[in-house]
This record gives structure tokens, C-alpha cells and sequence, in this order.
């Protein structure tokens, strides 16, 4: 058989098995019923527990051993945290995403440098023009480098975990998404991998508000939402705006827009001084002098800790408490959380003041998480990360890329939301045919590189296991990675 047919014939039939998550669903429907012969087993549980708390099963895990999963899922959350607190793992292509921020920052006004006398040479006659030496010789490409670095340690990072553990970079994914900055602006590019690992991985497990205030300071957000050109003589609402209505209270948290403007004045002066090597500057002298009064307290004129003390405070409130309770059920549990299960984790953010942790535990104990109808199905992230975890993580660059441009074509770019709303992660935005098409080919194009991960059969419905056991041995791959079954999570 040529391979053009052979590509067809593994495409149609991998559609055919995805499109059987269609079918399966009640009209109106945003959750999946549990395959058949799985729901209850401890095989459910752990392919639950694996792929929320990660992305997917690994090859070690098929044999459901001790400890239990529910057991098993708990102690995640602490070697999690352990893990955040150590040197994250960068192979040597994507270490420079990590350097200093003094030498980001270097190479950053270098490339900008480079690409002036790159105009200035563009405009032709009656230009005084000069030559251009070194790295920066050809076009300048270091802030694109840098992006793509980050995007490729991330791909790395959620499918292989011997370089990341698989909650932490679970959690990663989901803080960024809730203090999400847009790679594609140019003053971020450079700064996104740092963030990520610096601000985000650092902070994942701890209390939300120093993870806040590490954000509040990064120049990726500073330069995201132009906070760094907010001043006494020119106040940027932006920042302080997304701050209260995305990052903390959420809209309806009880602000107005009188607190928005205060929260801005207080927060005049915080800044970036790239070429003094700072990723994060207060300057004074940029800073509104007064008193403010912000939800309905006041705070004197006292600098930087001004905006400190603000933050700080947001991070504390019920209604933020509400909010995070609100989207880490959404994205752990159900697109549509029980009530009952939120209000149980904003008590105990509350009650541990911010401690991700402690709230994490709740979640994992919560008898909702294990419930059989709470279903989620997998965002193309989800769906990329899993089906790499699968392959034994990423072996080669045309894993990354292929990931990459699927990922682009299906809506979901690494550090590609332009809004700083994030990504939607519900069912109701990435489940449709098209959208499968593109898993189906996806699945297809990885499989050519991989052998077939039979120890997922372990997780698999019988009805699953039958389709796909029907088909040639050369097909089994891709549609074991295209099932509606590997699709859930």
C-alpha cells in the first residue's frame, strides 16, 4: 500500500473513532459518559487522577498498584511543591530562556538596536547608515528565539516526567492561563519563558498572593498590560483594571470604577529599567504622591508598599477566594462545578490564607473530583501533552513542531491568547468535528514515530479496545490517540 493511501485510510478511521465522542454525547451536552466497563474501576480512577493531575498516564502506571489512587493523587501535591522549589530542568537549546533578566534585558535592547540601523538602512539615500557586526549581523531574531524556546520547554515540560513533575506542570498551565500574558506583543516575547518559570512554576503550590505580587512585578506583565509606562503624568487604567476584574475579585467582586482608577494611582512608578539590567523598577519620582482611598481604605503616600500592601489585600478577599475556587473546580473537576464543591475550597483558601496547597488537598479529597459524572474533555494542549506523555515525551524538533502548528491551527498557541482573559478549557469551545479532524490528523502523524502504547488498553473500554483491535496493526497508534476515550480526561 503507497503511503499517501495508507495516510488517508489511517485519517479516515481515526476520525471515525474521534467522531464517536459526538455521537456519544446527549444533545446539549457539555460532559461525557464514562466508558462503558471502566466507571468505578481503579483503572477510571487512575487515568482520572493521571490525566488532571497531569496530562496522561505513563507506561509504569498501567498496573494499578499501592498506593490506591485517591492515595496516590494526594501525595502529587507535595512533590509537587518540592519540585517547584528546585532548579527547573532545561535541555541546553532552551536554557537561555532562563538566564539572568539583566541579560534578557541586554539582548533585548541589542536586538532593538539592530533592528533601528535595519530601518535606518531600509530608507536608502540622504540616511547616515552603519554596518552591523557580530550575532546581530543578519536579521534580528533574538526576541522570536526566545518564544519559541519557551513554548518548546513548555511541550517538554507537561509530557515528560522525568524533566517536570506532571502536577506542577499542570499547575504551571493553569496559573499562567489565570495571569495569562500575550507572547505576540513584542516587549513580552523575550520575557514570556521567564516569567513562566520565575513568576509561574515557582509560585504554583504556594500562597496566591506572593504568586501575585511575583507577577505584579515581572516585566512580562508590566509590558503586557503597560503598567511600565503608568506614571503621575500618565495613568494606565490597564493593569490595575485586569487585576481586580481577571486576576483577583472577578467582575461583580464589588469595585467600581473609582477604585480602578485609585488602585492605578497606587501603583504609579512600578516599572521596568531594562538598561539598569532591572526587570522590575519603582521609581519614585514617576509615582503619584497623596493619599488614596481604595475600597474604602486609604493609603498613604508610602511608595512602593503602597501597591504592595493593595495587592496583597485583593489576594485576601472572599470574592477572590470565590473566583480561584471557582476556576481550579472548572479546570480539575467539571466545566460546570457543583456549588457545594467551590464553596468548600474558597473556605479553605480563606482558612489557609491563599495556600494553594491546602486548597489543592481539598480538591483532591473532595468526593466530587472522583465523581464518575464530572467529565472533562481535553483542550488541544491537553490533547498535544497527553499524546506526547504517550510517545515518551518529546524525542525529536519535529515533535515540537508538528505540536506547534497543530496547536496554532487548533486556537490553543502556546502563550498565544492575546486577551488577558486566558483560554477557555470548557467542552463547549473545542469540542466540534473540524476540531477532531485536526486531533485525528495529529494522532496520525505522531504515531509514525512512535510504538504503539498498548499499556493504555488498561484504561480503554472494552467497546474502545474491540474497535480498535479490528484494524490493521499499522493503524492502532493513531486511533488509540484519537479515541473518544483518550480524549477524556
Amino acid at each position: 500500500m503507497s503511503q499517501p493511501i495508507a495516510k488517508n485510510r489511517l485519517t479516515a478511521a481515526a476520525l471515525a473513532v474521534a467522531m464517536a465522542v459526538v455521537v456519544s454525547l446527549p444533545a446539549g451536552a457539555q460532559t461525557h459518559s464514562v466508558p462503558d466497563g471502566v466507571q468505578g474501576s481503579a483503572a477510571a480512577a487512575l487515568w482520572r487522577a493521571a490525566s488532571r493531575l497531569g496530562y496522561a498516564p505513563a507506561p509504569a502506571q498501567a498496573q494499578v498498584e499501592e498506593p490506591p489512587p485517591r492515595e496516590w493523587a494526594l501525595l502529587q501535591i507535595d512533590a509537587a511543591y518540592a519540585a517547584s522549589q528546585q532548579a527547573v530542568v532545561l535541555t541546553p537549546e532552551v536554557a537561555r530562556i532562563n538566564a539572568p533578566l539583566g541579560e534578557i534585558a541586554r539582548d533585548f535592547l541589542a536586538e532593538r538596536e539592530a533592528r533601528k540601523v535595519l530601518r535606518e538602512q531600509s530608507l536608502g539615500d540622504g540616511v547616515i547608515t552603519r554596518p552591523l557586526s557580530g550575532a546581530m549581523a543578519g536579521r534580528p531574531v533574538f526576541s522570536r528565539d526566545m518564544a519559541q524556546s519557551a513554548a518548546a520547554w513548555r511541550l517538554m515540560a507537561c509530557s515528560s516526567p522525568a524533566m517536570e513533575n506532571p502536577l506542577l506542570a499542570r499547575m504551571t498551565e493553569f496559573w499562567f492561563n489565570h495571569l495569562n500574558v500575550y507572547a505576540g506583543k513584542g516587549t513580552v516575547r523575550p520575557f514570556v519563558g521567564h516569567y513562566v518559570i520565575n513568576v509561574i512554576r515557582a509560585n504554583a503550590l504556594g500562597r496566591f498572593e506572593d504568586l501575585l505580587l511575583a507577577s505584579a512585578r515581572h516585566p512580562a506583565m508590566l509590558y503586557y498590560l503597560d503598567q511600565a509606562q503608568s506614571n503621575n503624568r500618565g495613568l494606565n487604567e490597564n493593569y490595575a483594571r485586569e487585576l481586580m476584574e481577571l486576576h483577583t475579585l472577578g467582575v461583580g467582586g464589588g469595585y467600581s470604577q473609582a477604585d480602578v482608577r485609585e488602585l492605578a494611582r497606587i501603583l504609579t512608578g512600578w516599572t521596568v529599567n531594562l538598561r539598569g539590567g532591572e526587570g522590575f523598577r519603582f521609581a519614585e519620582r514617576l509615582h503619584e504622591p497623596g493619599s488614596k482611598t481604595f475600597l474604602g481604605r486609604t493609603y498613604a503616600s508610602q511608595g512602593v508598599q503602597e501597591g504592595e500592601e493593595a495587592i496583597r489585600f485583593l489576594a485576601r478577599q472572599p470574592a477572590t477566594a470565590r473566583r480561584v475556587a471557582t476556576r481550579l473546580a472548572t479546570f480539575f473537576v467539571a466545566d460546570a462545578p457543583p456549588p457545594q464543591l467551590v464553596e468548600r475550597l474558597s473556605s479553605s483558601f480563606l482558612a489557609s490564607q491563599g495556600d494553594i496547597r491546602a486548597v489543592m488537598r481539598a480538591l483532591v479529597a473532595a468526593p466530587e473530583f472522583w465523581a464518575a459524572g464530572n467529565q472533562l474533555f481535553k483542550t488541544p494542549l491537553d490533547f498535544a501533552c497527553s499524546a506526547l506523555t504517550a510517545a515518551g515525551g518529546v524525542n525529536d524538533r519535529r515533535d515540537i513542531a508538528q505540536a506547534l502548528a497543530f496547536l496554532a491551527q487548533a486556537g490553543q498557541p502556546v502563550h498565544g491568547w492575546q486577551t488577558p482573559d486566558g483560554y477557555k478549557t470548557d467542552a463547549a469551545t473545542w469540542l466540534a468535528p473540524e476540531a477532531l479532524t485536526r486531533r485525528a490528523d495529529f494522532a496520525m502523524g505522531l504515531a509514525g514515530r512512535m510504538a504503539e502504547p498498548a499499556y493504555l488498553n488498561a484504561f480503554f473500554s472494552p467497546a474502545t479496545q474491540a474497535l480498535i483491535d479490528r484494524q490493521p496493526a499499522g493503524l492502532r497508534t493513531g486511533l488509540m490517540l484519537a479515541s473518544p476515550d483518550f480524549m477524556r480526561k
